[in-house]
């Protein structure tokens, strides 16, 4: 059998009590270590579940799933995702890979930043599409996770914007050489993401557009959701490029229109409260 377990979001201890009992049984259980991280090392992780974990990055598992799933159907491994199995496609591919080969599977779900998102106040069903936004380079400045940022807020909904999360990424002069050498981790930063949302703006109003989101757009910053040292932020899209959250992982939502309820939630949060007095982009319902 192939377990898929989430690990939730915060510490060793977020994972579900029947996540535990299988990865105790397992005879060989991965880490997924490239779409997100916990608060807390791997050792942590083994002393908690009294299991040595293999960690399984980007390249194993993509690469090398048949590794990762070799005598799968003669004993129990079992894949540990941070958050919920399902929160990136590359473990539907491992999930087609088991049946392909005939071994069955089972998922144990947690929570993910999807639904604990909610912790700010804003209700979950008023969220349109979730976006991803990269880090620009020199030569590679996409605007696309923009375009659907203003399809939601015209159509009146929320939108969670995951940020870019570089882990083991070579550069392209070793990539070309075929030099495994990797760059340091990085993680992007609410102010960094709001950065590129402001620089956007300006480059579509050179451009002749009225963008939908400005500068005074209601914004909330969130860091390491579920963590004991979680932080929120609400306020305006300028304040965002200033606000300081400290350790990753960071997301950043881009608030449509807001019930009442939803508004005063955002208040106990806010940077400034005379943001949400003198806003003059503010919708409510």
């Amino acid at each position: 059998m192939l377990y898929l377990v989430g690990l939730g979001l915060g510490d060793a201890k977020d994972i579900t009590v029947k996540g535990l009992e299988a990865v105790r049984r397992c005879r060989r259980v991965y880490l997924e270590a490239y779409t997100s991280v916990l608060t807390v090392g791997k050792e942590a992780l083994e002393e908690f579940y009294g299991k040595e974990l293999i960690l399984a990055d980007r390249e194993m598992v993509e690469q090398e799933a048949d590794s990762l799933l070799k005598e799968a159907d003669v004993c129990d491994v079992a894949f540990l995702v941070v958050g919920d199995p399902f929160g990136a496609t590359t473990h539907s591919d491992l999930v087609l890979r088991a049946v392909k080969l005939g071994i069955p599977y089972k998922v144990i779900h947690n929570a993910s930043i999807m639904n604990a998102v909610g912790c700010c106040g804003l209700q979950l069903y008023n969220f349109g599409e979730t976006v991803s936004i990269v880090f620009w380079t020199d030569t590679w400045k996409p605007e696309s996770f923009f375009d659907k940022i203003e399809k939601n807020r015209q159509n009146g909904m929320h939108t969670l914007c995951l940020l870019d999360i570089k882990v083991k990424e070579q550069s392209l002069e070793n990539l070309m050489k075929g030099r495994k050498i990797y760059e340091p981790p990085r993680y992007m930063s609410v102010n960094q993401a709001a950065e590129q949302l402001l620089a956007i703006i300006q480059n579509r109003r050179f451009q002749g557009e009225k963008p939908e989101i400005t500068e005074n757009t209601i914004c909330v910053g969130l860091a390491r959701v579920g963590a004991l040292d979680e932080k929120i932020a609400s306020g305006t899209l300028q304040q965002m490029s200033t606000v300081e959250l400290g350790a990753p992982l960071h997301s950043l939502i881009v608030t449509g229109t807001m019930h009442p309820l939803e508004l005063e939630m955002l208040k106990l949060f806010s940077v400034d409260s005379s943001s949400f007095e003198n806003n003059a982009c503010q919708r409510t319902t």
